[in-house]
C-alpha cells in the first residue's frame, strides 16, 4: 500500500478499525478499490484510495450548507456515528428505518429537501437512493466490496458493516468537513470516542 504519507490518520488507525476489510464477495463496481484478496477469500480495500475518497467527500460536502446535508444509516452499527456526525457538523441524520417519501412527498409530515445525501450502505439504504434519484439529489455512499454503485455521485470504499470502521469514517469526514468550512478549532476538538 503505497502513498501512506499524508494520510488523514496514521495507517495503523485505519488498520485497527478494520476499515480495509471487505467481504468475500466483490462486484465489478468495487474492483478498482480492491488491493488484494486474502487466502481466506476476504477482499482487502486499498487504504490510500479510502483516504483519497474521504478527502474528496469532505470537499464535496463542504460545498453545501450543513443543514442541507442528510446522513442515513439503517444498520445499527452506524447509528451512533451518524448522530455524532450530525451533531458535529449541523447535518440532519436518520438512524434506523428511512420512511419512503421523506425526500419526495411534500405532504408527508417528515418531508425534507436536502441538497446532498450520505448513505452508509447502498444496499440497506436503497430506498433513500431511490428517493434521491427522484428528487435529483446527489448521493455519497460508503461502499463495501459487495456493493453496486449505480446512481452514486461519490463512493467511499470501506468496511460499511463494522462498528469501528463506520465510526472512523464519520469521525474523519466530520473533522475534514469542518476544516474545509474554515472551522479548524472545532475540528480539532472532535473526540473519536463520541463517534
Amino acid at each position: 500500500m503505497k502513498m501512506t504519507e499524508n494520510l488523514l490518520v496514521p495507517v495503523d488507525v485505519y488498520l485497527q478499525s478494520g476499515i480495509h476489510i471487505g467481504s468475500k464477495y466483490k462486484t465489478g463496481f468495487m474492483e478498482p478499490y480492491i488491493y488484494k484478496i486474502r487466502p481466506d477469500g476476504l477482499c482487502v480495500l486499498n487504504i490510500a484510495k479510502i483516504d483519497e475518497k474521504i478527502k474528496a467527500a469532505a470537499k464535496l460536502l463542504a460545498r453545501y450548507d450543513p443543514e442541507k446535508i442528510l446522513v442515513v444509516c439503517r444498520r445499527d452499527n452506524g447509528h451512533k456515528a451518524i448522530k455524532a456526525f450530525a451533531k458535529a457538523t449541523g447535518a440532519k441524520a436518520i438512524a434506523g428505518r428511512y420512511l419512503p417519501g421523506t425526500l419526495t412527498n411534500p405532504s408527508f409530515s417528515g418531508f425534507i429537501e436536502p441538497d446532498i445525501v450520505v448513505v452508509s450502505d447502498p444496499w440497506l439504504d436503497k430506498q433513500v437512493i431511490k428517493d434521491a434519484i427522484q428528487s435529483n439529489t446527489p448521493v455519497i455512499a460508503l461502499c463495501d466490496t459487495n456493493n453496486t454503485t449505480e446512481n452514486i455521485e461519490l463512493v467511499i470504499p470501506c468496511n460499511n458493516k463494522g462498528n469501528k470502521s463506520l465510526s472512523l469514517v464519520y469521525f474523519i469526514l466530520a473533522r475534514e468537513f469542518l476544516k474545509e468550512k474554515g472551522e479548524k478549532e472545532k475540528a480539532l476538538t472532535l473526540d473519536m470516542k463520541e463517534f
